[in-house]
C-alpha cells in the first residue's frame, strides 16, 4: 500500500480545485462571449481571451466550442433546478407550488438575463445540442413540475384530462416563449441582428416578465382545475 504525506494529498486537493475554478472561469467568461456574440459568431480564441487563459487550455476542458456550450447549458441547469426544487419545497399546496415554479423560474430569467439568453436562445444554435444531446438536466426540471402537478391531480385539485408530463411540458412551454419574448425585447434595436418581438402588451411597452409570472400562474391554474360535468 502506497503512504502519501499529508502534504501530497493536500498537493493533489489544491491542484483538483485550481482546475474545476479555471473551468469554471472558463464557463463563466463563455456564457458572457455567447450572449454578447452569438453562439455562431463567437470564436474560441475570444473565449480564452475573455477568460484570462492560452486558446490551447480551452481545449484541456472541453472538446469543441459545441462542448462547451452543452457543459455550459449542464453547469446552468443544475444551478436553476437547484432554485426550483427550493422554491416548491418551501410552499404548502400544489396550487402554491406551481406559482414558486413559475415565480422562481421567471425571476431567474429576470435576474440573470445572460445565463438565461445563452439557455433560451443560444442553446438552439447547436445543431450537436439540438440532434444528439439528452438533456439530463432538463428532464430533471421536467419531473419537478410534473410531480407537483400530479400532486394536485391525486388531491382532486386539478382535473387529470392531461397527463402531467405532458401539462408539464405544455406550461413550460408557455414560461419558454415568455423568455424569449422578453429576452428578445431587452434591446428594442435587436442585437447581433436580431429583430425584436413583433408585438408587445400594454400598448406597445415591453412588458414586465416578472409580473407575467401571476399571468401564467392565473392561466395554469385556471386550466387545469377539475369542473364538474353539470
Amino acid at each position: 500500500m502506497t503512504v502519501h504525506s499529508p502534504d501530497a494529498r493536500a498537493g493533489r486537493t489544491t491542484g483538483a480545485d485550481d482546475r474545476a475554478a479555471k473551468r469554471d472561469r472558463i464557463l463563466d467568461a463563455a456564457e458572457r462571449v455567447f450572449a454578447q456574440r452569438g453562439f455562431f459568431t463567437a470564436k474560441v480564441t475570444d473565449i480564452a481571451k475573455e477568460a484570462g487563459v492560452a486558446d490551447g487550455t480551452i481545449y484541456l476542458y472541453f472538446k469543441s466550442k459545441d462542448d462547451l456550450l452543452i457543459s455550459l447549458f449542464e453547469s446552468r441547469m443544475e444551478r436553476v433546478n437547484a432554485l426550483l426544487a427550493a422554491a416548491v419545497a418551501g410552499a404548502t399546496d400544489p396550487h402554491a407550488k406551481l406559482m414558486a415554479f413559475v415565480r422562481a423560474y421567471v425571476g431567474m430569467i429576470a435576474a440573470q438575463p445572460t445565463a438565461a439568453e445563452v439557455m433560451t436562445i443560444e442553446l438552439r444554435q447547436s445543431t450537436k445540442f439540438m440532434r444528439e444531446y439528452s438533456a439530463q438536466r432538463f428532464g430533471e426540471l421536467l419531473r419537478l413540475l410534473a410531480g407537483v402537478i400530479a400532486e394536485g391531480q391525486a388531491a382532486g385539485q386539478w382535473s387529470d384530462a392531461v397527463p402531467a408530463p405532458h401539462a408539464a411540458r405544455m406550461i413550460w412551454g408557455m414560461l419558454d416563449e415568455l423568455a424569449l419574448a422578453w429576452l428578445l425585447g431587452r434591446d428594442a434595436g435587436g442585437r447581433r441582428g436580431r429583430k425584436p418581438p413583433p408585438a408587445a402588451d400594454d400598448g406597445g411597452k415591453k412588458f414586465d416578465i416578472v409580473r407575467a409570472a401571476d399571468w401564467v400562474g392565473a392561466l395554469v391554474t385556471q386550466g387545469l382545475e377539475r369542473r364538474s360535468n353539470a
